[in-house]
């Protein structure tokens, strides 16, 4: 193989598409040996508002982003792959991981789901995935 991918992100929401997409990330980092680096980006755009009237939001959140992603570590050492990042972080999905993220552990290849929006959503707001292939600086891929 010409080019191998040695540090790969892979952004996990609990999502349909994002299991799918974590189950290629899998066979990719596998296939080369590559440090697996599992997303997720607790958007606390969300909650900001409603943490006025319920102040365990953010706890919960996050909770839930460390059971997430442990859940992946687990799968992930099951499925053979030993080289494994987790990586929590705050804020928008669609610039946290395009922007910060993959930067950060000089990712070669970002790994994301489809989403299920429709036309009328993606018109107003924009995909994650979008957005992650319009701003990386690397290989995108995003799984159907």
């Amino acid at each position: 193989m010409d080019f191998e991918y040695k540090d790969i992100v892979v952004a996990v929401d609990g999502s349909d598409a994002s299991e799918i997409a974590f189950k290629k990330s899998l066979d990719i980092a596998k296939r080369n040996n590559a440090r697996l680096i599992l997303a997720h980006v607790v958007d606390s755009r969300t909650f900001a508002t409603a943490e006025a009237y319920d102040r365990t939001l953010a706890e919960r959140a996050e909770d839930y982003a460390q059971e997430l992603v442990d859940g992946y570590m687990t799968k992930a050492r099951s499925a053979g792959v030993n080289d494994i990042v987790r990586c929590i972080e705050y804020g928008s999905p669609k610039v946290k991981i395009a922007k910060e993220i993959a930067p950060s552990v000089n990712a070669d290849l970002i790994i994301c789901g489809a989403t299920g929006m429709n036309a009328v959503e993606r018109f107003f707001i924009g995909s994650v995935s979008e957005n992650i292939t319009r701003y990386a600086q690397c290989d995108v891929l995003v799984v159907r």
